[in-house]
């Protein structure tokens, strides 16, 4: 099974959130974001994907998440790299 980590940044006027995530389908849980039935840190808001990249294992994908959202310096970089 192939598994995501992906980036979200919100598209909601005034705000300059992102979210990272893993699925095994990113643009369905991008509805679940966006419908308020995702993850309680994304609520009332709406959201975009702005990155993400695959793994052969949840194990990988986790980990990938894990590292974006505890290093804010490396969520950075990515975002300034695609100039998103």
């Amino acid at each position: 099974m192939t598994y995501f980590t992906y980036l979200l940044k919100s598209i909601s006027p005034g705000v300059n959130k992102t979210y990272a995530g893993y699925s095994i389908d990113p643009k369905k849980r991008l509805i679940k974001h966006n419908s308020n039935t995702g993850a309680r840190s994304t609520r009332g808001y709406k959201w975009k994907i702005i990155y993400q990249k695959k793994f052969n294992t949840k194990n990988e994908a986790m980990s990938y998440e894990h590292k974006l959202k505890k290093d804010k310096l490396y969520r950075k970089k990515i975002i300034d790299k695609f100039n998103i």
